[in-house]
């Protein structure tokens, strides 16, 4: 799950949203999904099956969505106008019946129903799981998850735990959305950024590290993603879950984070260096040092990713992050001269761990300060891309 927030951002503005909600438990978290999914500028209209509606009221769901709730199918065809004429439908969660149902084109439930109608209007569809662990494994529903996903429907696997298939993380879902409903505007490029911290070891227990909780990162990524683009990330151990739908290398050290990047980069049209790559490391020792004693630990230089990249990949789009304890526009752009980068992003140490920060995005023209959420950043960094890779 990634766990950054997306929160509050305008994302969906504009976008209808219709949610099923289906006879599982896990229809308890619909509210708050439904909640985020207007946060993030969606109109929520909400369907519920008779099953649904024993677990969860109505009346909640109501507020939740702020409109009103469909339990039965009228004159005045609700499945069609919620199902043909909407954006994108969502079952949450999708019980092993429904999702058999959908399969096989039976529509006998105000869920159904809808969704027959959007699969056969084009309109995107994603289904979101949740069952005992037993009945996900049936070979009939894997058969049938199969079947939808021929029919172009996203499938949000499920978390196994407890012997359960549970219903995935909201957030995760909300991720989903946005990228199905967003303009792939960055399709075909393939990006690489790197996220989070590097660790040096100085024994086989202990090391140093620079702080980066990897949020930037995983936000540049999910919605590089999202607008189209193949991304791999190149991640260091950070805090931040990264997104689902993107090539993840894993790494530890500088060295891995240098080496790895430069790989995926010989591939990639661009590489946005976010990582908080330690610049010295030491040369470790072998077990365990006495604590009781004194050390001196030598350090050595380490290469610079972004000069690397520059120097190996002339020609490629090259995006580095600063970090200092103050930045100005007139700096910024002499220290992208300075590097030779395409693109420069400095923020200062408050942004360190924080859902906010304030940057300047610079080109070795021009530059313009920002203080917005990660997210948004993120957004505004890859306009600008867009723009260099064109």
């Amino acid at each position: 799950m990634a766990e950054f927030s997306i929160n509050d951002t305008n994302f969906l503005t504009g976008k209808q949203v219709t949610l099923c909600l289906t006879g599982s438990v896990a229809c308890i978290r619909a509210p708050e999904l439904a909640r985020t999914l207007l946060r993030n500028g969606a109109e929520v209209y909400p369907i519920m099956t008779k099953s649904a509606q024993t677990l969860l009221g109505p009346d909640l769901m109501e507020w939740a969505c702020e409109n009103p709730v469909v339990t039965e199918l009228t004159g005045a065809i609700e499945h069609v106008e919620l199902g043909a004429y909407t954006d994108l439908v969502i079952v949450f969660p999708a019980t092993a019946n429904t999702i058999s149902k959908i399969a096989c084109g039976i529509d006998d439930t105000t869920v159904t129903s809808t969704v027959s109608c959007a699969l056969g209007a084009g309109v995107p569809v994603i289904v979101v799981p949740a069952m005992h662990l037993s009945m996900y494994k049936h070979k009939a529903i894997k058969e049938n998850l199969k079947k939808l996903k021929k029919m172009n429907v996203q499938i949000i696997p499920p978390r196994t735990e407890e012997g359960k298939a549970k219903v995935a993380w909201n957030q995760d879902v909300i991720e989903c959305v946005i990228e199905q409903l967003t303009e792939k505007d960055l399709k075909n490029k393939k990006i690489v950024v790197t996220g989070g911290p590097t660790y040096e070891k100085i024994d086989d227990c202990r090391g140093i590290m620079n702080r980066s909780s990897g949020k930037m990162a995983c936000a540049i990524a999910t919605r590089a993603a999202a607008r189209g683009a193949r991304v791999t990330l190149v991640y260091g151990p950070g805090r931040e879950n990264p997104p689902m739908n993107i090539k993840l290398i894993p790494v530890t050290s500088a060295k891995e984070m240098t080496e790895n990047a430069l790989k995926a980069l010989s591939k990639a049209d661009c590489l946005i260096s976010v990582a908080a790559i330690a610049d010295y490391s030491p040369k470790p020792f072998k077990g365990k040092l006495n604590s009781e004693k004194n050390i001196d630990i030598k350090l050595k230089k380490n290469k610079k990713l972004v000069r690397e990249a520059k120097k190996k990949h002339p020609r490629k789009l090259i995006v580095g992050f600063k970090l200092e304890e103050k930045i100005t526009e007139k700096d910024t752009i002499e220290t992208l001269k300075n590097t030779k980068l395409d693109l420069i992003v400095a923020n200062t140490m408050n942004a360190i761990n924080a859902e906010k920060a304030e940057v300047i995005i610079s080109d070795r023209k021009h530059a313009f300060r920002l203080t917005a959420s990660k997210q948004a950043i993120a957004e505004e960094l890859l306009d600008v891309i867009k723009e260099k890779l064109e």
